[in-house]
């Protein structure tokens, strides 16, 4: 097959060549472009399904454990495991947020005081601000936040409202779509695949099941990591009597499924909690605290539990926590490693190296037949008394 035809008389072949690959590339680019503004219109829609994805990973050995081994129903097993994440969740955030109303006005006090002394650091210590120096910057901070009165407090609040309704309505849908994930999710992805040409169905199949195996490594890896992170940095912030330490632990959980990000990010906020409540002392052994956890995390941890599973360079997550947050945000940095390493894992197949060969090749199911008998079925295929054709004492 012949990609680039034969060069006009009076063009270079270079010329042609390049003019060839030229066009080929930007329709790429524009095929690209069509994507990244098609996710971000649908956003309302794929970042919660994204999101059930990732908790149909984290939680499908339960599930499998809970139907298999417990002899749940299948409806009942998913519910179970739904509602147990629910449950886990909100008492964890309950707690927190217990934690942090009781000890706010001890907390506010003790921020003031921490803010006075770095005020008078900034005054008396080596950079020898004047108070019209200070006192400017702090009307400047105080006008960043207020905005211009009134009118842009409603605006934020009109905003903010907007914001949590969006957010509820993300959580419901991915709680939603987790539920049928988990409980038909092979019969939807069987169902999508038989939609594609015969050619490609097996193909796709079986690079589909190595995405799958990485993106549930990954999502289970980054729960323990996360976790440890949280152990380690939480019980640092108890030791030093940070108030609040239970928020501190969580919010170190939550962000550290954002690489690189993440930890930066809630090791700041653990390190300004101790700063302006206990002095510079607790702020640098609380910084202490903070790195080594985060150095134990990224020599020991990420490589011994990530194995084959995840195995990217470094520089390409960095550079995929920097791509994925520039287009779409936060939402970009959670989903751009899982993303990465999923497409690492078919790419890979495809090629011809296998990184998962335990897995095989076997065929692919028939789509819209449930893995297990329902109940229905069951029903249907078992001898009637009476019937010639189904009746054994009448054939």
């Amino acid at each position: 097959m012949v990609l680039v035809e034969a060069a006009p008389p009076g063009v270079p072949r270079a010329i042609n060549l390049a003019a060839a690959w030229g066009w080929r590339l930007l329709v790429i680019v524009a095929v690209a472009a069509l994507a990244v503004v098609g996710l971000q219109t649908l956003s309302m829609i794929i970042v919660p399904l994204a999101v059930a994805l990732l908790i149909t990973a984290l939680l499908k050995p339960v599930h499998d454990f809970l139907r298999d081994r417990a002899k749940f129903p299948g409806a009942l097993a998913t519910l179970t495991t739904v509602l147990g994440l629910v449950a886990v969740v909100a008492g964890l955030f309950t707690f927190a947020g217990a934690q942090i109303a009781s000890g706010m006005s001890d907390m506010m006090n003790q921020a003031r005081a921490g803010i006075d002394q770095i005020v008078d650091w900034l005054h008396t210590g080596p950079l020898k601000l004047s108070e019209e120096q200070l006192n400017s910057y702090i009307d400047k901070a105080q006008q960043a936040f207020s905005g211009d009165g009134g009118s842009s407090w409603v605006q934020r609040g009109t905003a903010w409202a907007g914001t949590a309704g969006h957010f509820l309505a993300g959580i419901l849908i991915a709680l939603f779509a987790s539920f049928f994930f988990l409980s038909q999710g092979e019969r939807i992805a069987v169902f999508l695949i038989s939609l594609m040409p015969p050619a490609a169905r097996q193909p796709t199949y079986q690079a589909g099941r190595r995405a799958w195996v990485s993106l549930s490594s990954y999502v289970r890896v980054q729960v323990i990591v996360a976790a440890i992170d949280a152990v380690g940095i939480g019980l640092g912030a108890a030791i030093l009597r940070l108030p609040a330490w239970v928020a501190i632990a969580l919010l170190v959980f939550v962000t550290s499924f954002i690489p690189i990000v993440g930890a930066i990010a809630s090791g700041a906020v653990a390190v300004l909690v101790a700063l302006v409540t206990h002095g510079l002392v607790s702020a640098l052994v609380m910084l202490g605290v903070v790195l080594l956890v985060q150095q134990v995390e990224s020599h020991v941890l990420q490589p011994f539990l990530m194995g084959k599973a995840v195995s990217l360079h470094p520089l390409a997550v960095l550079l995929a926590v920097v791509v994925g947050s520039s287009l779409y945000g936060i939402v970009g940095a959670l989903f751009a490693v899982p993303v990465l390493a999923m497409v690492n894992s078919v790419v890979r197949y495809l090629h011809g190296y296998d990184p998962f060969p335990e897995l095989g090749n076997g065929p692919l199911p028939k789509a819209g037949r449930p893995s297990r008998p329902t109940l229905a079925e069951g029903i249907e295929d078992r001898p009637r008394i009476g019937d010639p054709d189904r009746d054994p004492k009448r054939r």
